[in-house]
């Protein structure tokens, strides 16, 4: 037997003592549960708030001792739900708070990639101004503001430092995604940058126009092909795999 644990084939000595220490066991038991239960609690309340955009019960709780940057079972950080409903006053308050503004969950999204896709745009400003990174590898805010068609966000996202050129994981420009998707706004605010490659392909060896034409986008494929022809430059030598 260890010797620091008590030998119960012995009557103990002093009684009182060994019964007020199970009093005293089953105190920091009972504590212990209600000190789980509080902190679930706290958890599912700041969940909430984020959610629901509270901001003043976010904050409260942060100085409570909160973790700003607490997440949730899909591995979603405060400020990302926040960012994701659109909720800018607890968006503001959570960056002001020292939340991480570039933190991705599992699937890849930052708070702004989630707030430009969703066009929540007041957060989506906040976030930028608040000093979001808005240029990284993978999918970017630059990419799904054009593939959603949200040509005011792409002037603040580009202002903010977004190479216009970036390539998402399928090689996809921001022109090309604007085009597949008919956003010819989008495609027109891009097409006036001197710095948008025409000539891109992506991982399917499609150009921006090609893609358009894909889709049933001509009007947008006619866009590209004269500011290409306006530019003097030669459209691409495509390679396309027919299945």
């Amino acid at each position: 037997m260890h010797k620091d644990l008590p030998d119960l084939r012995t009557p103990s000595r002093t009684p009182v003592h060994g019964l007020r220490r199970l009093v005293l066991a089953a105190a920091f038991v009972a504590g212990g549960l209600a000190s789980h239960a509080a902190l679930a609690a706290t958890l599912d309340d700041a969940l909430s708030a984020a959610s629901m955009g509270d901001a003043k019960e976010l904050v409260s709780l942060i100085q409570r001792g909160l973790d700003p940057d607490t997440v949730d079972a899909q591995g979603n950080t405060l400020l990302i739900l926040a960012a994701r409903e659109g909720h800018t006053a607890a968006v503001e308050a959570l960056a002001k708070n020292r939340a991480r503004l570039d933190y991705r969950n599992p699937a890849g999204d930052s708070a702004l990639m989630l707030a430009v896709l969703r066009g929540h745009e007041d957060a989506a400003r906040a976030l930028i101004k608040a000093g979001a990174v808005v240029a990284h590898d993978g999918w970017a805010p630059l990419h799904y503001a054009a593939f959603e068609g949200r040509d005011e966000l792409i002037a603040d996202i580009l202002a903010a430092g977004a190479d216009v050129n970036a390539p998402a994981p399928n090689k996809a420009t921001p022109l090309m995604l604007a085009a597949r998707n008919g956003h010819i706004d989008v495609v027109r605010r891009l097409l006036a940058l001197p710095q948008t490659d025409l000539n891109a392909l992506n991982d399917a060896g499609l150009s921006a126009d090609a893609w358009a034409l894909q889709n049933n986008n001509t009007d947008i494929a006619e866009l590209i092909q004269a500011e290409r022809k306006r530019r003097g430059i030669r459209p691409p030598a495509m390679k396309i795999t027919i299945e």
